[in-house]
């Protein structure tokens, strides 16, 4: 992308990805029909189609473009006849290995060179806990997973905060006897919660008066087909509100945004960065709250964001650097460790895509520094490492620079976003070597 004309315009956010990935793997476990509209028609998700598929369920999809609804239809899972591919996708691995503990059915899971250097550790360990067997090579894919009908309810304290981790547990609990516990110290995203209660799952949530909660869940319950409808995805809604914030005379409306708060935190840095930003016409849909958010061109400042707001932001921490990097003063980001195991160690990334485009940074193991001015410099071609969050930011960072920002690859963005390109141009972005 080149820098242009401002931005302005409505459009609407893909489906969420994280709600996508569950709402699959839930319809192919309840009784009935699940009928998904909304879903994020994405390289990620897709392979959690094909892998639920793969395992007995019946996933099909009807129509197109805003009319397609998909149909998951649950049944006895069994053991595919290949071992389950899942691409790049760190959520719908660590959601299926959880999954399939519960159903109590062997499976060997893969992905792609990106993937295989992901930690799996985290998820096995607890899985393991409940009388998983379990192979993996140091930790990482291919798992082999063995499971039985035996599982026991576990009590787990989450080390790190990982909707995902918690998620895999919550699903493997679904088929153990007895009930698990989970403490969560600081909270993560909830989409599970959420979404195991709509389709019909006793759920307790004790506070632990620290901040944090414990979540308890009984096992052997059965789910019951309902209807889901996706919310726009704040992740992907984040790229094109920061373009309007560093776009002059730009103002841009993301329609149906995922507001939950535990996914809120880049929107609330947004706001104490000075930011002209607001959520308009909010209402409520499938116990999720949504909302219209409007961006408009703003005069930054730098802010210190806190670790504990790390959990609900962890996915846009890269684009966060970049419009720090267009305000006044020092942005600290604080508490980024999980940034080093995502789909790239992105703080490595972002420091060296910055620092090749004219910007003041620097870094720590869990932190992340940018002192901003006045914007970037560009003219340099920033090291994608595969990373879809990567290849975006720095495209977004190129629409004010004062020389083009080019990244080395933009194949991956169809992971997460495909409708990235188009959206763009919608708003009135030029692309050049899409």
């Amino acid at each position: 992308m080149v820098k242009g004309n401002p931005l302005s315009g409505v459009v609407r956010a893909p489906g969420d990805k994280s709600i996508s990935h569950r709402a699959l793997i839930l319809g192919a476990l309840a009784s009935g029909e699940t009928q998904i509209t909304g879903l994020l028609e994405a390289d990620d998700v897709l392979r959690t189609a094909s892998a639920t598929r793969a395992i007995g369920a019946t996933v099909e999809k009807d129509g197109t473009g805003e009319h397609a609804v998909w149909r998951a239809s649950g049944g006895d899972w069994l053991p595919p006849s290949r071992p389950l591919y899942f691409g790049n996708s760190g959520t719908g691995v660590r959601l299926a290995l959880g999954a399939v503990a519960g159903a109590g059915i062997h499976a060997t899971f893969d992905g792609d060179v990106s993937l295989r250097g992901r930690p799996m550790g985290r998820v096995l360990e607890p899985l393991r806990m409940m009388g998983i067997e379990a192979t993996a090579q140091d930790g990482r894919l291919p798992v082999e997973l063995h499971a039985g009908h035996g599982l026991k309810s576990v009590s787990v304290k989450l080390a790190t905060p990982s909707a995902q981790v918690k998620s895999a547990i919550l699903l493997a609990a679904l088929g153990a006897e007895g009930k698990t516990r989970v403490h969560e110290p600081v909270l993560c995203r909830d989409h599970t919660e959420r979404m195991l209660s709509a389709f019909g799952v006793s759920l307790t949530i004790i506070p632990d008066d620290c901040g944090g909660r414990f979540i308890e869940i009984e096992g052997r319950q059965k789910l019951h087909a309902c209807n889901i409808s996706v919310p726009g995805d704040p992740s992907s809604a984040a790229f094109l509100a920061a373009a309007a914030l560093i776009v002059p005379h730009s103002d841009v409306t993301v329609k149906g945004v995922l507001v939950n708060p535990l996914r809120a935190g880049f929107y609330e840095t947004l706001k104490e960065m000075g930011a002209d930003i607001s959520f308009e016409n909010e209402r409520e849909a499938n116990g999720e709250r949504l909302a219209d958010i409007r961006a408009k061109h703003s005069v930054l400042h730098g802010v210190e964001v806190p670790p504990a707001r790390a959990a609900s932001m962890i996915d846009e921490y890269p684009i966060l650097a970049i419009v720090a990097a267009y305000a006044q003063g020092e942005t600290m980001m604080k508490g980024l460790e999980e940034l080093r195991v995502k789909e790239s160690d992105r703080i490595a990334c972002v420091e060296a895509g910055l620092a090749a485009n004219g910007a003041d940074v620097r870094s720590g193991p869990d932190w992340l520094c940018v002192k901003g001015s006045n914007g970037l410099s560009g003219g340099a071609r920033v090291k994608t490492s595969h990373d879809h969050r990567i290849a975006m930011s720095f495209l977004v960072a190129g629409l004010s620079s004062e020389n083009p920002v080019e990244i080395d690859d933009a194949s991956m963005i169809a992971t997460s976003f495909p409708e990235f390109f188009d959206l763009m141009r919608q708003l009135g972005c030029s692309v050049s070597g899409e």
